[in-house]
């Protein structure tokens, strides 16, 4: 479709709208344009085992030993072409859906392809700060794409006027990453209506107790699209797995575009496994420790002057802000800790770090190493 066009910008702030902005093309990466395609696990690529990761949102200690054996039993059918039917079936009784409102994708990521390639849109908008990429993939497929930037003085909540109402597809993550903020779902639900496509991305909703908020098995919104990822909760992000949940033509429409096979046998073996009743009362447990365990991140990184932890938060990672947090990264490894920069996410700046949520005992140790990073911040100031 040819080359892109810079992204137009609506920044949301106290109910105000003010006209939109032109930005530069993301492939310059300039301060003013993120660099989409950076992900938290080019904070750890190649840095071995000396670095404790707090930059990748994989729940540690996964994938259990369980799932591990499912799929390492499914390795025996590997000459036979990979058959979805029965993974399919599972997801959708897991969600109360019909089978054909489910569609396995080769994790969250490719479904983000398939909307941007296999859907007619004309004005697509990207709710920012959010995961990037969604708009990554629409400008790859030549949309132009505009953005509402929510504000952090608002918490970076979602207002529903915000999004223009002639924009014909919506993409908002909930929970959100990196903000970790989950809109209402009735926010949402104003959010869709008749010639709109509205993509609502819940790749972290299973580390949500009790998946509140959750849309995945409502019917009655008009083209409503839920994306979800199992690579998250159960440590799978090497095998690729994730579905869409969506009205069968929309189903049908994104189907046509994936290749033949498009999910491995292992994959949907663990697609299977992680769908079924003991699977969903093992994550509703580690969810529960999670938010748990994200309190005390909260409480042990909040104490520090010149920190401040965004919330309340919802996903299994806290946004904190914090001057020349750069700086503050780069000490923080130097003391063998990995965290996720902010400033590549559209809406954030240069003070902004995410931290994924780890166990009691890696956060008192990770909180040590952040005093002392602050620390040296100040003797060299």
């Amino acid at each position: 479709m040819g080359r892109t066009r810079p992204p137009t910008t609506t920044r949301h702030s106290s109910g105000t709208h003010p006209a939109l902005t032109r930005r530069r093309p993301a492939a310059m990466h300039t301060p003013s344009e993120p660099d989409l395609r950076h992900h938290g696990d080019a904070e750890v690529r190649g840095a071995g085992a000396e670095l404790t990761d707090l930059a990748v949102n994989v729940r540690a200690g996964t994938p259990p030993v369980w799932l591990r054996e499912r799929i390492a039993a499914s390795l025996d059918g590997l000459a036979a072409y990979p058959d979805g039917r029965a993974a399919r079936r599972a997801v959708a009784a897991r969600h109360g859906l019909p089978e054909e409102r489910v569609l396995l994708t080769a994790g969250a990521a490719e479904a983000f392809v398939l909307i941007a390639r296999a859907l007619r849109v004309r004005r697509p908008v990207v709710v920012h700060p959010q995961f990037t990429e969604p708009e990554a993939a629409l400008r790859d497929a030549g949309h132009q794409v505009e953005r509402v930037l929510l504000d952090e003085a608002d918490g970076f909540r979602l207002d529903p006027r915000a999004v223009p109402g002639d924009a014909d597809l919506v993409v908002v993550g909930n929970p959100t990453n990196p903000t970790s903020v989950l809109h209402p779902a009735r926010d949402l639900a104003r959010l869709a209506r008749p010639g709109r496509t509205l993509v609502v991305d819940e790749a972290f909703m299973d580390a949500v107790p009790g998946e509140t908020e959750s849309l995945a098995s409502v019917t009655d919104l008009p083209g409503l699209i839920v994306l979800r990822s199992l690579t998250k909760t159960w440590g799978l992000a090497g095998l690729r797995i994730g579905y869409v949940l969506a009205s069968p033509g929309t189903i049908a429409r994104l189907e046509r575009a994936q290749p033949l096979w498009p999910v491995s046998s292992p994959a949907l073996a663990a697609a299977e496994a992680c769908s079924a009743p003991p699977a969903l009362a093992e994550a509703e447990r580690a969810a529960r420790r999670l938010a748990d365990d994200r309190t005390y991140l909260a409480a042990a990184v909040g104490q520090f002057e010149g920190v401040r932890v965004h919330g309340p938060a919802a996903g299994p990672f806290l946004l904190i802000r914090v001057r020349g947090a750069a700086a503050v990264r780069g000490r923080l490894r130097g003391l063998g800790f990995a965290v996720r920069r902010g400033d590549t996410f559209p809406g954030l700046g240069p003070d902004y770090l995410r931290l994924a949520v780890r166990d009691r005992a890696t956060t008192d140790r990770f909180a040590e190493a952040l005093g002392k990073a602050l620390a040296e911040g100040l003797a060299e100031g």
